[in-house]
């Protein structure tokens, strides 16, 4: 069973919050504050399934997650839903995200939705392989197999002087 579906933004602010158990004003502004803490800290790479928070039901409940851009849509659910099922009901959210804003159809040409979707998740895609670039350039760096440490470094008219510097390894 479905508990609350929540959709925030990369700083935690709601988007779109549906409860179906009733809980006052005060606990879903926790329960939004907590799950955004919960999910938002974990990394893009990792699984988008954990554990329900204290507040919305703990280990007897599960967060299905996905982040796509600047907004996390999270399925609050307990464990006899699917958590790949709940993961394609999140696609349908995001899809219909993309075809309506603010209330207004934006774009019906399935086509079109689905290429601007896929670009999406390119974009993601390319956007992890640069978090990763600066631990690759430093071992590039220190794989690096040079006989002696240049001491001039000429770039046409340019001319650099290198000074004495200790060794990276």
């Amino acid at each position: 069973m479905i508990k609350a579906i929540l959709v925030f933004n990369n700083h935690g602010k709601p988007r779109l919050t549906k409860f179906y158990q009733r809980y006052s004003e005060e606990m879903q502004q926790q329960i939004v504050r907590e799950t955004f803490h919960l999910v938002s800290k974990r990394d893009d790479n990792v699984c988008n399934f954990l554990e329900g928070g204290t507040l919305i039901g703990g280990s007897d409940y599960k967060l299905i997650y996905r982040h796509y851009a600047t907004l996390y849509f999270v399925f609050c659910v307990d464990s006899s839903e699917s958590e790949l099922g709940i993961l394609d009901l999140i696609q349908v959210q995001y899809i219909l995200n993309e075809m309506v804003l603010g209330g207004m159809v934006l774009e019906t040409n399935m086509n079109e939705i689905v290429s601007q979707i896929e670009a999406q998740n390119k974009l993601e895609k390319s956007e992890a392989g640069l978090a990763a670039a600066p631990a690759r350039a430093v071992s590039a760096v220190k794989n690096i197999n040079l006989p002696e440490i240049p001491r001039n470094i000429n770039f046409g008219d340019l001319n650099f002087k290198v000074p004495n510097l200790p060794s990276f390894k």
